[in-house]
């Protein structure tokens, strides 16, 4: 997750305030995307989860 601009091969999301951007190739690829706000006592940030496979080194699902 990072802060980008918007291009011509982009799918842009707004929800609650918030615009997401992800290119279009990577978005079929790995659609539905589910992001997340988690604030808890081990801290806050984003839960990015998706239907795309992880490897073993991610353990299957990944945060940000």
């Amino acid at each position: 997750m990072a802060l980008d601009e918007s291009r011509e091969n982009d799918e842009v999301f707004d929800d609650r305030g918030l615009t997401y951007v992800v290119e279009k190739t990577l978005y079929e690829n790995i659609k539905p995307i589910r992001v997340d706000y988690v604030n808890s006592a081990m801290g806050s940030g984003f839960n990015i989860s998706s239907s795309m496979q992880m490897g073993r080194s991610c353990g299957g699902s990944c945060s940000c």
